[in-house]
């Protein structure tokens, strides 16, 4: 075979909206289709967003209207308005923005001039209005292309920015905007934000007390141990509480930006709250019994912040500001000048703390014992998981550009493990194989994940056991039969994360694989259904007598059609937890003992479904 010639025509240099098209990636992270909550266009939207939040912070507009119908998304403030001349410019040259003036935004989300023109670039339409003391300028934009300059009009229109976009569907392939992610996303800028008001879909979303709000939203006031402790300075701002569950979860945000992955400012929020209790009691507490069942939030303003990404979901700043205090330094003064006063002050929470502290430090001793005898068994497995194929990159890779991709299918079954294993992309994708229905666990304590060997092996495949910032997958993903049995073992596996691991549920880790009931063929073209509906429609446009097939597991499915259900095209339902939910009030009903709530639930949902004849012609 000739060996390739690399000339200087092999030597290719993009323009910008180009370069956006073509590496995505780069500039808002992975695709997606709208069921993760970090799919780009949620970033897209949040580009749009941050800077209207940014003139907010600047003391110019309290409102900001939003509105997605269908697939076009209107973002509207009442700030200053981009300057009539450079409206242009700002929205489609890239390095162009006025976050590079220190003096008009000091500590803005938005830096680098690229958020705004990423969104033109990854839009079929897009549209940027700008009104300044009575004249507007409009533009119009395909693709990042400028397809018709308006000129400037006078207007009565109040101050400020309208931009509408709508997202290529040849990039964010059968996109859908769910709801309770853009929700989540407006409540966390209301939550930093206070006396803003963000209108979206008629919908008010307004905070008065910030990250207190926060928790208030997240926990369920009759399983928390005591009242949430609210801190703030200027900087600075915390809320702090635990509940009776097992883990730690923590929500972090530079600048008004959810920083899903964390970083220097959340690493210092977690050790100032050790040194301090410590401090606090006079005795050296293992760090993970004073963190254990811990809900925690924090929010800090930054001079020209450093983030790991484009997408900012990472803070790498190791200074507040210029020549100013370390990030470290910083927060553990705050937490030692606060924390500390404030449990002196009300020793009714510090009882309340020491007291839960106490609890984890007796469930981490009876644990001990049986965690060593199953962590001997999972080293052994470890070398070879029987119930793991794996994949070769994983999502603790994080400068592997795919790591978001990183997928694990928990199946039920040989035969189903075998259609997957055969079919998956082997570079992202793993597989575990269960045995047979999993064990209900609610109720239980965590002993049982170490005394269960399939529970042991699963959570030692997710790499879970000490922190869920060590996952080893982006997507989990329940691969089951649509049959009741099926449904059985997605609640079971479902109660398990719940139980035992809920902020792998809460931070968007969780899915539901959806696979096709039927397949709908005649001798020219094959359409695959998900419902009942899509079934009548595939008859329709077949006409004739097409042949239909009924899966009645996923093992009926060959690996070659199976490649294309977990490939582009995947079907995944999120498994979503509403912030008002409590788990245990919701494990208990669904998965404790049969109530007779639970019984009229089941008598006035029950459907039966009958099998139908299948058709070859």
């Amino acid at each position: 075979m000739a060996e390739a010639q690399y000339t200087e025509d092999n030597i290719r240099s993009l323009d910008w909206k180009e370069h956006i098209r073509l590496r995505p990636g780069m500039y808002i992270g992975k695709l997606g289709d709208g069921t993760s909550p970090d799919d780009g266009i949620y970033v897209l939207l949040k580009e749009i967003i941050d800077n209207s939040i940014d003139e907010f912070v600047m003391g110019n507009g309290k409102q900001i209207d939003i509105e997605i119908k269908d697939k076009t998304v209107t973002v509207r403030d009442y700030g200053r308005g981009i300057p009539l001349g450079a409206v242009i410019d700002c929205v489609s040259k890239i390095n162009t923005g006025g976050k590079y003036d220190s003096v008009a935004f000091q500590k803005s989300v938005g830096l680098n001039g690229v958020g705004t023109k990423a969104v033109n670039a990854l839009s079929t339409s897009f549209i940027v209005e700008s009104i300044r003391d009575g004249q507007l300028k409009r533009a119009e934009f395909d693709k990042g292309e400028l397809i018709k300059d308006h000129k400037i009009e006078k207007t009565t229109e109040r101050n400020g920015t309208k931009m509408v976009f709508v997202a290529d569907n040849s990039i964010f392939k059968n996109y859908t905007y769910l709801s309770e992610f853009v929700d989540e996303q407006l409540w966390n800028y209301a939550y930093l934000n206070a006396g803003l008001t963000m209108n979206y879909n008629g919908q008010k979303f307004v905070s008065k007390d910030g990250l207190k709000d926060l928790l208030i939203k997240k926990t369920n006031e009759a399983e928390l141990r005591y009242p949430i402790i609210h801190l703030k300075d200027k900087d600075i701002e915390i809320a702090i509480t635990h509940n009776n569950q097992y883990g730690e979860e923590y929500y972090s945000f530079v600048n008004g930006q959810y920083t899903t992955q964390g970083g220097t400012h959340l690493t210092a929020f977690k050790e100032a709250i050790v040194k301090t209790v410590r401090e606090f009691y006079k005795k050296q507490f293992e760090a993970s019994d004073i963190r254990q069942a811990i809900v925690g939030a924090i929010s800090v303003r930054v001079q020209e912040p450093v983030f790991e990404s484009q997408t900012k979901t990472k803070l790498g700043s190791q200074n507040m500001w210029m020549d100013g205090p370390t990030m470290k330094g910083f927060i553990n003064d705050f937490i030692k000048n606060n924390l500390d006063p404030f449990l002196h002050k009300n020793p009714t929470v510090a009882d309340a703390l020491l007291k839960r502290i106490q609890q984890s430090e007796r469930e981490r001793k009876d644990l001990s014992g049986i965690r060593k005898l199953a962590n001997e068994r999972a080293k052994s497995a470890n070398l070879h998981n029987k119930k793991l194929r794996d994949c070769r990159i994983h999502y603790t890779d994080e400068k592997h550009q795919n790591h978001q991709k990183t997928t694990l299918f928990i199946t039920e079954g040989d035969s189903a493990s075998g259609s997957i294993t055969k079919a998956r992309n082997p570079e992202s994708q793993a597989v575990f194989s269960l045995r047979g229905k999993p064990l209900n666990c609610y109720g239980l304590t965590k002993k049982i994940v170490y005394q269960n060997e399939e529970f042991n092996l699963l959570q030692h495949a997710l790499d879970i056991e000490e922190d869920v910032e060590n996952l080893r997958y982006n997507n989990v993903v329940i691969a089951t039969d649509a049959d009741v049995d099926g449904m059985h073992i997605r609640l079971l596996l479902m109660t398990f994360f719940l139980q035992f691991f809920p902020e792998l549920v809460k931070k968007g880790h969780l899915y539901v694989l959806e696979t096709p009931l039927f397949r709908i063929r005649d001798k020219k073209e094959t359409i695959y259904c998900y419902s009942e509906q899509e079934k009548l429609a595939a008859i329709e446009k077949l006409k004739g007598k097409p042949e239909i097939t009924r899966f009645k597991g996923l093992g009926e499915i060959s690996p070659h059609e199976f490649e294309d259900f977990i490939s582009e095209n995947i079907r995944l339902a999120p498994v979503l937890l509403k912030s008002s939910q409590s788990i245990e009030q919701l494990l208990e009903y669904y998965m404790g003992k049969n109530t007779p709530d639970r019984q009229v639930f089941i008598i006035d949902n029950l459907k039966v479904e009958k099998d139908e004849p299948v058709l070859i012609d």
